[in-house]
């Protein structure tokens, strides 16, 4: 692995250095804006490239890894929002990603959602009050569409130059009154994009508020095409996802949204990454963006993202193999 630049070794770090083929990715985790900063970042990034070097924090400082056995060509990338209501918030979304370091690749869907649940049960015996993490993790499959897996309320984003659209839903109130038939798309979209509404329904080692609202349940509840109204389906937690040639795909936790107008803001991504930089400079100009804002626009919390590029349409003979193609 070649070495960290030098702002990979302070909080906050660009990630960089890491190996997805055709791919380009960067990432980033930090303490965020508003007018009372978090103590400590509970967030957590984790990257594997397709070569088994991986990075995640430690203590809030990036650590590094070869991963023996390996598969050549596959990837994973995570991020996780340690619920900072929570002492041990940090401990628990590091428990998490140290587990995805130590996670075998995974080849299909089962398989996944398989291994993290056993990784979900395995730690809540660990964590005697449970604290939560989100978790929104992108497997990378060589020459097969990538793999989503999504609890929480972190999300994952689609950029292009037409529009930003998230392609995964939040585990939130909201979200249950929609299942129950209490809530119309236009009413669940304005709560939970439109608005600022820090609870959750559902969190990795947490348990969900799903199968019974009245407690918490131990197991994950997935949400799927047979649970969530229609207008919903297309965004179940865990499915393939096709790449767009060109697009962008930005995998980020709710700190870099907690505002005051959370679409207004959300609405301003694809100009700020409507150019042809690299995944490391267009991550830098968002959250540049994210900053020249006034600092009581954001709510206190952390910041955590990865930006993943797409390269677009070839134009005529390529042999760059992407995931999926």
């Amino acid at each position: 692995m070649p070495p960290p630049s030098p702002s990979a070794t302070i909080p906050g770090a660009w990630i960089a250095g890491l190996r997805f083929g055709a791919l380009d990715v960067a990432a980033c985790s930090r303490l965020g804006a508003g007018p009372r900063l978090r103590e400590e970042n509970q967030d957590n990034v984790l990257l594997i490239d397709t070569a088994g070097d991986a990075v995640w924090l430690e203590g809030g400082r990036p650590r590094r890894a070869r991963l023996a056995d390996w598969p050549a060509g596959h990837g994973r990338l995570a991020v996780l929002d340690g619920m900072g209501g929570h002492g041990h918030g940090r401990e628990a979304a590091e428990a998490v990603a140290a587990g995805l370091a130590a996670m075998p690749a995974c080849a299909n869907g089962a398989e996944l959602g398989r291994r993290l649940d056993a990784l979900h049960a395995d730690l809540q015996r660990h964590f005697a009050d449970a604290p939560g993490t989100t978790l929104t993790l992108l497997e990378l499959r060589a020459g097969a569409a990538p793999l989503l897996y999504h609890v929480g309320d972190s999300r994952l984003y689609e950029i292009v130059p037409a529009r930003v659209a998230p392609l995964t839903i939040d585990h939130v109130p909201a979200t249950a009154s929609a299942m129950a038939g209490l809530l119309d798309e236009a009413a669940w979209w304005q709560q939970v994009h439109g608005e600022h509404r820090p609870q959750i329904a559902q969190a990795f080692l947490l348990g969900n508020a799903f199968a019974d609202p009245a407690r918490l349940s131990d197991p994950l509840f997935e949400l799927s095409p047979l649970n969530v109204p229609p207008w919903l389906s297309r965004l179940a937690d865990r499915r393939p996802l096709e790449l767009r040639p060109g697009a962008s795909y930005l995998l980020a936790t709710d700190g870099l949204w907690s505002c005051s107008d959370p679409y207004g803001w959300v609405s301003q991504w694809p100009q700020l990454l409507a150019n042809d930089a690299d995944a490391a400079t267009m991550l830098h100009a968002l959250i540049a963006a994210y900053d020249a804002h006034p600092a009581a626009f954001f709510y206190p919390d952390n910041v955590s993202a990865i930006l993943l590029r797409v390269p677009g349409a070839a134009r005529g003979h390529d042999e760059t193999a992407l995931p999926g193609a």
